[in-house]
């Protein structure tokens, strides 16, 4: 699939701003199942200072600054993209989940690449009830494939989708506390989850392109952020292998997912952070996100990584 991508968050201010200073993850990664073919991120009044830099896991950061006084802020990345889905080989699915625990196995392949994606984060502690949770998946010997994707399941029938029952900091105890949460939510709980027994797994951010229902037209704008989860399944051909799974729609991720950066929690790479200087007492942010299918590539042959 191929689509134009555009993520525009706009700032509004009650009295001026003398200095905004912003890190953005906005523009999407360059995979073997996923092609950026153009991209570009701009931001209105125009920076006095921009530059762009790849971070510790491979993501895209555009940082800037603009030191003109403002009372609005816009920042905008818009591109083509073209997703296909991600293919994971039978064998490295069918392994024990035991074997594949980068601080427990350490002599394991690359496996000294995936031990900070086993451990806690800021955002993704390890309570006990992520243990006792997880253990009902991850039972002895099972294949890793069968264990991850069941727990995913589980998350889905057992959370509900609830806008309005946590929050960008809830923890997941809090969500387990009230078994409903958002897309956030749900990755960091099976992260909890799937770390607090030895495995590795990363945090994803991107976009899910929406599908109307029959008969209604697309929504410009009603596109939003999403977050999914991707399992460490070890060396598979030289590379790591990865299984990624959106727990919010019980599926596996597919050629809808665009992945625009990936860390250990949301807090690695939130689309836009930053500090403002300035006197105003009330702020509003408005973020309109639009995933359009486009024609096919008329000239698909290219290196898609």
């Amino acid at each position: 699939m191929r689509y134009a991508v555009r993520h525009t968050t706009t700032y509004t201010y009650d009295a001026p701003v003398s200095d905004s200073l912003g890190v953005a993850h906005l523009v999407p990664r360059s995979l073997p199942w996923q092609r950026v073919s153009s991209y570009d991120v701009t931001v209105t009044p125009t920076p006095g200072d921009r530059t762009a830099d790849v971070d510790y896991y491979g993501n895209h950061v555009t940082y800037f600054q603009v030191t003109e006084p403002h009372e609005r802020l816009v920042v905008e990345g818009a591109g083509e993209v073209d997703v296909a889905a991600p293919v994971v080989p039978p064998a490295p699915l069918a392994a024990p989940w035991e074997t594949l625990r980068p601080l427990l196995v350490p002599g394991a392949p690359r496996a000294w690449a995936a031990t900070d994606l086993a451990l806690p984060s800021a955002q993704v502690d390890h309570p006990a009830g992520a243990v006792e949770y997880a253990a009902r998946s991850l039972t002895a010997r099972r294949p890793v494939g069968e264990a991850v994707t069941d727990l995913m399941h589980r998350v889905h029938a057992d959370f509900d989708y609830d806008k309005t029952a946590t929050t960008v900091t809830s923890t997941v105890e809090h969500t387990f506390e009230r078994r409903a949460g958002v897309c956030q939510d749900f990755a960091h709980l099976m992260l909890a989850c799937l770390r607090s027994h030895g495995l590795a797994a990363r945090y994803v951010s991107g976009y899910l392109a929406t599908q109307p229902p029959p008969g209604k037209p697309r929504l410009v704008g009603a596109d939003a952020s999403h977050a999914w989860v991707e399992v460490w399944l070890g060396e598979h051909d030289g590379a790591d292998t990865w299984l990624a799974l959106d727990p919010t729609n019980d599926q596996a991720v597919g050629d809808r997912h665009v992945t625009v950066a990936w860390g250990r929690d949301y807090g690695d790479v939130p689309p836009l952070k930053g500090v403002i200087y300035t006197e105003a007492k009330r702020s509003t942010m408005q973020v309109s996100v639009d995933v359009a299918p486009l024609p096919p590539d008329p000239d698909p042959t290219g290196d898609p990584s």
